[in-house]
Formats: structure tokens, C-alpha cells, sequence
């Protein structure tokens, strides 16, 4: 088993035991494929919920660019969702995790079709 999926079967693992969530693997994996290599990164691979700036760049870049959303309260709601349910306390909420929560929130599992 390669680095990229042991992190995959981690991350499931977080959806699963931390989140409450049976994850769809195959969207797991493209997700995680989507990240790049920021995975193998430890401070890329995760997201600092407590940091504006970083929510920003989930808004941002993944939210708006890669799901093609609009700009508005409902993408700050999912984000504080989704940091919520991966829980507030939890040190490490990774990124492919977040970002596979909010592709399921909006419906835009197409986008990685």
C-alpha cells in the first residue's frame, strides 16, 4: 500500500470514527487526488479551524474555485459545520476530510465525476 493510500484509509477513518460519516471511497479518493501534494505536507494537509485567514483560503480556493459556488453566508455556515461535526477540539481536522464534507454538503460530487 502506497503513502497516498494509507493517508486515504486514515482519513476515512476520521470520517467514520470522529465525524460520524460512512464515506463514499471512491469521492474519497478523488478528493484527496484533488489536494495534491499538499497531503504529504504537515501543515498544508491540515486545516487550522481556528484561523480566519485559513477558512478564507478553504472559501476561497475550494469552495469557490474548484466547486464553482457563490460567495455567501451558506459557505461560511458549511465551513463552521463541517469544522463543528470533524469537532472543534480535535487538533488535526485534515483537509481531504473537510474538503470531502463539503463536496458531499453541496451536492458536488459531479465536479469530481
Amino acid at each position: 500500500m502506497g503513502r497516498r493510500d494509507e493517508l486515504i484509509a486514515k482519513y476515512a477513518d476520521d470520517l467514520k470514527n470522529k465525524c460520524g460519516m460512512n464515506p463514499d471511497m471512491e469521492l474519497l479518493r478523488k478528493v484527496t487526488i484533488g489536494c495534491g501534494p499538499s497531503i504529504y505536507d504537515a501543515d498544508a494537509s491540515t486545516v487550522a479551524g481556528s484561523q480566519q485567514h485559513e477558512l478564507d483560503t478553504v472559501k476561497t480556493n475550494f469552495l469557490m474555485k474548484k466547486l464553482g459556488l457563490p460567495d455567501g453566508p451558506a459557505l461560511d455556515e458549511a465551513i463552521g459545520a463541517a469544522i463543528q461535526t470533524y469537532g472543534k477540539s480535535e487538533r488535526n481536522k485534515y483537509r481531504a476530510v473537510i474538503y470531502y464534507m463539503l463536496t458531499k454538503h453541496f451536492g458536488k460530487e459531479a465536479v469530481y465525476g
